[in-house]
């Protein structure tokens, strides 16, 4: 598998628009930690070979049972510089739950470790939703967090896919996933906790310190052009998106044999409008009306102008400063928000 995101590295090569010096560097989707850091090396060798580079930010995803402090040593000499630790809580029923490997001893440890290593930029990932009697639970995992103050949080809601072990049990009747008003509860849990701690929500799952905020995230929920390389990986040129086959098997066939493994979506100028306002609004930053009226065509505040004072007057919505960002109570319902405002 490693030759073959090598090889396809090298075939893509001219897949970002000409001129474009890549940033960020992100080792993720999977269990990109289970690597030496030898094989990673031999990845951004090839990277600085065959991409211009002006690099602020290398990360890697890592589960805390994966790493040690040799391993972390190697990393950081290698050029990674950020990690992203999928703690998920630090509640043993909860890690159970999910099946996770580590144990919340493991996640202490590891970010002591980190920091021994040389690490000064730590992300961590936390999961809230989790039915339960209250929000104990949450409310342990926050404090906990907040206690190891790794300088970049973030937060998803638990969801439940069809096909997954999860799935299956809810539909069996062996699962009930909490109701909205808990979960909407414990997202505002996570906002009073962030606030108060000094951390900046800068996209709705990602919360920061001032100088903490993880750049390739922020480069994705601005519209940056990415390359994604492996199975599954997804890709941004700036005018279109695409993805690569998922199955490991005919992945690493295409790629032997030049055989085509990544699938084009034609974005229509509607479908680009619409992906920027989705991805926008999630953020800090928000909608840049002039840049949206420059490069889409569309007036908002015409266009949608019924819309607008209709999520202004509910208080959902801020018009300030040329842009449109979300208030507090704004964020919960994002999706929706964003959708009402489609071209």
């Amino acid at each position: 598998m490693l030759l073959s995101i090598g090889q396809e590295l090298v075939q893509r090569r001219n897949y970002l628009p000409e001129g474009t010096q890549v940033e960020t560097i992100y080792f993720g989707g999977g269990t990109p930690s289970i690597l030496a850091a030898s094989e990673i090396e031999y990845l951004l060798d090839l990277i600085s070979i065959h991409f211009p580079l002006a690099l602020k930010e290398v990360t890697l995803e890592a589960n805390p049972d994966d790493l040690s402090l040799e391993k972390l040593a190697a990393y950081k000499k290698i050029g990674i510089d950020r990690l992203s630790i999928g703690i998920q809580s630090f509640q043993e029923p909860i890690l159970r739950f999910y099946n996770r490997a580590h144990t919340a001893s493991d996640s202490l440890r590891v970010l002591d470790l980190a920091r021994s290593a040389g690490f000064s930029k730590l992300s961590i990932d936390l999961m809230y939703g989790f039915p339960a009697d209250n929000h104990t639970y949450w409310q342990k995992d926050l404090e906990m967090a907040l206690t190891l103050d790794p300088g970049h949080i973030s937060s998803y809601c638990l969801t439940i896919e069809r096909k997954t072990a999860l799935g299956q049990w809810k539909t069996s009747g062996k699962f009930k996933e909490a109701t909205e008003d808990f979960v909407a509860d414990e997202f505002n849990l996570l906002l009073d906790a962030m606030t108060g701690a000094g951390y900046i929500q800068y996209e709705i799952s990602n919360f920061g310190k001032p100088g903490h905020f993880a750049l390739h995230n922020t480069n994705y929920w601005r519209g940056v052009p990415y390359l994604g390389i492996g199975p599954s990986a997804h890709s941004f040129d700036g005018q279109h998106r695409g993805s690569n086959v998922a199955n490991n098997a005919r992945y690493m066939k295409g790629i032997t044999s030049s055989t085509p493994v990544f699938q084009v979506d034609i974005l229509s100028p509607e479908d680009r409008a619409n992906e920027y306002l989705l991805t926008a609004l999630r953020t800090i930053w928000g909608v840049d009306l002039p840049f949206f009226r420059s490069t889409f065509g569309w007036d908002l505040l015409i266009d949608k102008e019924h819309e607008i004072r209709f999520l202004k007057d509910n208080g959902w919505l801020i018009h300030a400063d040329d842009s449109l960002t979300l208030s507090r109570s704004g964020k919960i319902l994002a999706d929706s928000i964003s959708a009402k405002l489609f071209i």
